[in-house]
């Protein structure tokens, strides 16, 4: 019997789960290669020692309520390393001063006037109050985005100041560049159902009060995550650049070899799948085009255990604002990491929205200048770094624009068989929507070889 073989191109979060759902449903025989460019594993999960210490420079926690990642990592024996949230909540800085976040929104839009009291101006705050008062006109499966339904019902400041500060967290975009759908999918399913106001529909929306802290971490980083799911699947791991796929599948890499398949799965971003498979599916890449994507760029700092920062988890900012970052977290403050016994804090501070080339022009030294100017605006320190990093991720941050999941669809139902996406472009930007698509690329490969019958755990 003929060995099939499988290659995977992308060596992030989605390659790495990929090949390890690959691996765990055909077994050790099977031929499995994993084609990522340079020295390391992981993509946008990177842990480096900063201070003498574990952090992550890129994604650092993942939504506890979603089961994706605490099932693999049950399924990987590492369960017992799951780290949570000291509960300590985030601040808003919004018109040179910190504000306690917003609670009773969802993604920054208010349930009520009372959410926004004190973050906005009293006629923005009489705006919520009147909305039932004014027709809300709602298109059932429409998918405007956040910044044209938000502005039109509550205003520019609600949205300045309460919605871009979390939209820029999570996608490094706004509320002019992320649809409602992927913001806030909840809400949108309630104005389908005929939520007479946004006011009722984001009530509707709200998630039920957690049991438990909302986010979670690795202790020891991400990178226990990678090196567990690396030894489990055993690729082949080749250190070059696909830069070339032929019908039939044929690779080539950026050595000049040629590498023949049977399937493939392209785990890489949006802007490399565009130009890699325009061959191969030209009707999928006309609709990957269509997603844009940001660049970031992470400064994480050491600093003297004693240094007075406020009891809270870090600090979003307001568009509109004279900071150069967009969030600050002061990761020790979240995660109780390291503990007492150490002699540094660490922090991380994020820049880089969609739309500008801070992350590519600025350089290390500016960056962590601006770092420290910022810190020394929003709490009035002079902070002094014992060890810092830089860290940039280009064009890494798709944004999910209005009408993206139509995207998402055209571009999977233009794919030829035994060709399949991964990758935080398709279901959402969380390590837990990429373990998802990571596991269901893996089963439509296999089903298109092996057969339906071929299950793959997700």
């Amino acid at each position: 019997m003929t060995t099939r073989s499988y290659c995977v191109v992308g060596g992030g979060i989605s390659g790495l789960t990929a090949a390890y759902r690959l691996r765990m449903a055909l077994g050790a025989d099977a031929a499995i290669t994993l084609f990522e460019p340079g020295d390391r594993l992981g993509g946008i999960l990177r842990t480096e020692r900063v201070g003498g210490q574990a952090m992550d420079l890129g994604a650092e926690a993942f939504v506890r309520r979603r089961p994706e990642v605490p099932a693999l990592l049950a399924e990987l024996g590492l369960a017992e390393r799951q780290l949570a949230t000291t509960g300590v909540r985030p601040l808003l800085y919004s018109q040179q001063r910190l504000h306690s976040l917003p609670t009773g929104t969802v993604v920054g839009i208010p349930s009520s006037a009372r959410a926004l009291t004190g973050l906005v101006d009293d006629a923005t705050v009489a705006r919520i109050e009147a909305e039932a008062v004014r027709p809300l006109r709602w298109q059932p499966g429409s998918d405007p985005a956040v910044a044209e339904l938000v502005a039109e019902r509550f205003g520019e400041q609600t949205v300045a100041r309460s919605v871009d500060p979390l939209l820029a967290g999570v996608y490094a975009g706004s509320a002019a560049t992320i649809g409602l759908r992927a913001a806030a999918p909840s809400v949108a399913a309630a104005l389908d159902r005929g939520a007479a106001t946004l006011t009722d529909a984001v009530h509707q929306g709200l998630p039920p009060a957690a049991a438990g802290p909302v986010f979670g971490a690795i202790e020891g980083g991400y990178q226990v995550l990678v090196d567990e799911l690396v030894a489990r699947a055993r690729p082949r791991w080749v250190p070059a650049a696909v830069t070339k796929l032929e019908p039939g599948w044929v690779l080539h890499d950026d050595t000049g070899a040629r590498w023949d398949a049977d399937a493939v799965i392209l785990a890489i971003p949006a802007p490399r799948l565009a130009r890699l498979a325009h061959d191969a599916a030209p009707r999928a890449c006309a609709a990957v085009r269509r997603i844009r994507s940001a660049s970031a760029a992470v400064v994480a700092l050491a600093v003297p255990a004693d240094t007075p920062f406020p009891q809270c988890s870090g600090v979003l900012v307001a568009s509109g604002e004279s900071l150069h970052a967009k969030a600050i977290t002061l990761s020790s403050r979240k995660w109780g990491q390291p503990g007492p016994e150490s002699n540094v804090q660490l922090l991380r501070l994020s820049f880089g929205r969609f739309g500008d080339d801070l992350a590519e022009r600025a350089s290390d030294d500016e960056l962590v200048t601006w770092a420290l100017d910022d810190l020394a605006t929003v709490f009035g320190l002079t902070v002094c770094p014992v060890d810092s990093r830089v860290q940039r991720w280009i064009e890494a941050m798709p944004q999910y624009g209005p009408g993206h999941a139509d995207l998402v669809t055209q571009l999977r139902a233009n794919l030829p068989p035994s060709l399949a996406v991964a990758g935080s472009y398709l279901d959402g930007i969380g390590v837990p929507a990429c373990v998802a698509a990571a596991g269901r690329a893996a089963t439509e490969v296999l089903e298109a070889l092996e057969g339906p019958a071929t299950q793959v755990a997700r």
